[in-house]
């Protein structure tokens, strides 16, 4: 590899977001969730044939329609609206006005520029105003904008701006600590580094505030 294909490398290696919404077609949603899944199979299955697998094998004969269907119905349905949690707000009757966290929330997304795993955890925060949410909602929203290609920097924006317009405040803190497959698995293979993106709005741009957060999220059991 010369020098000028070695730099093209690096430079799709950068991991780079266009905007804060999910780059998606005006048609993205013509198809139905069968038939993604039938045009899928029949693409994976040209795939790997061209790797030179047998499909004809009992191991590998029905791996194109598990993978289509894994795509749509699983690691990819957060690209689907039908499938955005909805967060019920309840009054505060009890006029909660301290810091809620929900810690250690598992996510489990795809890197949007080679399609392999981004693995790790999100911790979320929020001090309420007149309304608070059910806390398996906060892990939902994480779930939901995590199952779709993904670039951290954006996912981590995408879920604050999902808590504040469901919890009707500006006080909200994100932090998601990660490993990417693509940085681990291929090109530079280094399985010691992660990354940590953070967002932080309202209150929790106050210094006070996001060392009690941080505080308790690295906080043992």
């Amino acid at each position: 590899m010369d020098n000028h294909d070695l730099e093209n490398e690096e430079a799709m290696d950068d991991h780079v977001m266009s905007s804060l919404e999910t780059p998606m077609r005006d048609d993205a949603f013509a198809l139905s969730d069968d038939e993604k899944i039938t045009i899928i199979e029949g693409h994976f299955r040209e795939i790997m044939h061209t790797l030179g697998l047998d499909l004809k094998d009992d191991s590998l004969k029905g791996t194109p329609h598990r993978v289509a269907k894994m795509y749509v119905k699983e690691i990819f349905s957060g690209l689907h609206p039908d499938n955005k949690p909805h967060a019920r707000r309840f009054e505060n009757k009890y006029k909660y006005n301290k810091m809620l966290v929900e810690r250690d929330i598992t996510v489990y997304s795809s890197c949007e520029h080679h399609f392999v795993p981004i693995i790790g955890k999100a911790h979320v925060a929020y001090i309420p105003n007149e309304h608070v949410i059910g806390l398996s909602k906060l892990n939902r929203i994480v779930q939901y904008y995590a199952r779709r290609p993904q670039v951290q920097e954006r996912m981590t924006m995408q879920i604050a701006s999902e808590l504040k317009q469901a919890l009707q405040t500006e006080n909200v803190a994100v932090l998601i600590e990660a490993d990417h497959l693509c940085v681990m698995s291929r090109g530079v293979n280094d399985v010691s580094s992660s990354t940590i993106t953070a967002e932080y709005s309202g209150l929790f741009e106050q210094e006070a505030y996001r060392t009690e957060f941080l505080g308790h999220i690295r906080t043992k059991r």
